[in-house]
């Protein structure tokens, strides 16, 4: 895994919108990359559906927000019509970010899938803090107060 105190991987990825993000287009924000298993499961809807629901909260707090899964564009452009999502979805299909990121795997009726895992990024791109194996429900709210408190 990753170490805190340590630069952010480097990466260029697709969000829904087929539109490429790289680490530099965070550049002086604090940013949270949230990996969750699968497009249109239920904790990955519930945990979808609250950054959504605080997005205002974490723009005014200066705070970016982008999920990351291993699901494609068209999967994430789906997951997020459906639920009428406003962050960003990266999709790393081929697993670049989620292998740099180095967080686990976990097995679900013989399939793998990326463990739920929080990263906080500094404003000049250095890892802040990783909160692993998360619960989908508040995580949102763990997370806004305790960037906050790192901002100072």
């Amino acid at each position: 895994m990753l170490e805190v105190g340590k630069p952010f991987p480097s990466f260029s990825l697709q969000n829904q919108d087929g539109k490429t993000k790289t680490l530099a287009d965070f550049a002086g924000k604090w940013l949270i990359v949230y990996v969750y298993p699968k497009d249109d499961t239920p904790g990955c809807t519930i945990q979808g559906q609250s950054f959504t629901a605080t997005k205002a909260e974490f723009d005014s707090a200066g705070i970016e927000v982008v999920g990351l899964s291993e699901d494609d564009v068209a999967s994430h452009k789906s997951f997020c019509s459906k639920f009428s999502f406003t962050i960003d979805l990266l999709a790393d299909p081929k697993h670049e970010l989620l292998s740099a990121l180095g967080g686990g795997q976990s097995d679900y009726k013989g399939t793998l899938y990326w463990n739920r895992t929080s990263f906080v990024v500094d404003p000049k791109g250095i890892l802040r803090k990783i909160y692993e194996k998360v619960s989908p429900q508040g995580h949102e709210r763990v997370l806004l107060e305790d960037v906050k408190k790192l901002k100072g």
